[in-house]
């Protein structure tokens, strides 16, 4: 057996180091000079939307012994709309760093990998399928999937963030919920250190956020960030990504090619994260080469998770902001503490509650 992996990511590196595990070494092949050659930026992990699992890093661990270290637990959440606060407590999730940094996760895990990687890569898709025996698409790129078989594209995402200064609590984070910033999107704000952040705005490039002046919407968000943070936060770098694409592939595998990652559609729609189901679906196509199953089927629950994910997406776009301080308030209390520290698989029932309102999209 004779193994490509097209890019040095979380997915195809997972991959790589679950195959080595199992006695097969891979080449990977990475376009970039380095692995995390992007901008640095914060992410986070949240068990509400990963259950059954509630710590990721000890599951990825224990269970496929892939060891990482988070920038930080999250003991407390406080999401944030128009006119009302809740503060949730408990084990939230984690923080973790993506990009250039050292101690970013794709950084993380290319210390745990012995195979080859060759950067600057210019093999193509068609030249790895003539030389290798199967090949494993993780280039990150849902464009470069929508080439090879049919992509949903469920919605395009712009987001405008900055790193700034300040005085943080570095174990909490925030999240925002106001269309006057985030038109049918959000805004959070995660710690680098107890000196340092990162705030964001995401939202969807539907047809009336088109026309909207961006400027004007990052200008309310700063000063509702430096507000809810009680300082003036200094912006000391700023980052934009317009257009993301979120969307699933048709078939997660076509003859010996496995498309994992981003190319298989990892990301979870409601709040843009995906990490932890990205290292799943490397090593999933990893466990079907070792015989371990069918990655049509072990990635199953995944694509379940992410149907739940958009329609709870979908669901949430379309509550006002009043409707928005209702849920708000609502979780500001024991029905968010029971809710974010429970083992219940929360994304299921919000999938199954408001699935209608996905169908009404498409």
């Amino acid at each position: 057996m004779k193994v490509a992996i097209m890019g040095a990511g979380l997915s195809g590196l997972s991959c790589a180091i679950t195959l080595e595990k199992n006695g097969i070494k891979p080449t990977i092949f990475e376009k970039r000079r380095v692995v995390g050659d992007r901008f640095i930026n914060a992410e986070i992990f949240m068990s509400i939307l990963t259950r059954p699992v509630v710590d990721e890093i000890s599951y990825l661990s224990e269970e496929h012994d892939i060891n990482l270290h988070p920038l930080s637990n999250i003991k407390e959440l406080q999401i944030i709309s128009e006119k009302e606060k809740a503060t949730i407590e408990g084990h939230i999730g984690f923080t973790s760093l993506r990009g250039r940094d050292v101690d970013s996760l794709e950084n993380q895990l290319a210390r745990q990998v012995k195979s080859k990687i060759i950067f600057n890569s210019k093999y193509t898709y068609e030249h790895l399928l003539q030389e290798f025996t199967h090949v494993i698409v993780a280039t990150g790129d849902a464009a470069y999937t929508s080439k090879i078989q049919l992509f949903s594209n469920d919605l395009t995402v712009t987001l405008k963030g900055a790193t700034v200064e300040g005085n943080f609590d570095q174990y909490g984070v925030k999240a925002w919920l106001n269309h006057h910033f985030a038109p049918k999107g959000y805004g959070y704000f995660i710690p680098l250190s107890d000196k340092e952040a990162q705030i964001v705005i995401g939202f969807p490039d539907y047809e009336e956020n088109k026309k909207l002046d961006e400027e004007m919407l990052w200008d309310r968000f700063y000063n509702q960030a430096c507000k809810d943070l009680n300082q003036n936060l200094r912006i000391t770098d700023q980052f934009q990504v317009t257009r993301y694409q979120i969307g699933t592939c048709q078939t997660p595998r076509i003859g010996n090619t496995f498309f994992v990652g981003n190319c298989f559609g990892s990301i979870m729609p409601f709040l843009g994260f995906g990490q932890f189901s990205a290292m799943l679906t490397g090593i999933y196509a990893a466990h079907d080469l070792c015989g371990f199953g069918k990655y049509e089927d072990l990635t199953s629950n995944l694509k379940e998770s992410y149907r739940n994910s958009l329609s709870l997406r979908h669901g949430i776009e379309n509550l006002s902001n009043s409707q928005l301080d209702l849920m708000v308030k609502s979780l500001d209390g024991k029905i968010g503490k029971r809710l974010f520290n429970s083992k219940y698989d929360f994304l299921s029932l919000a999938g199954y509650l408001l699935r209608p309102l996905t169908k009404n999209k498409e």
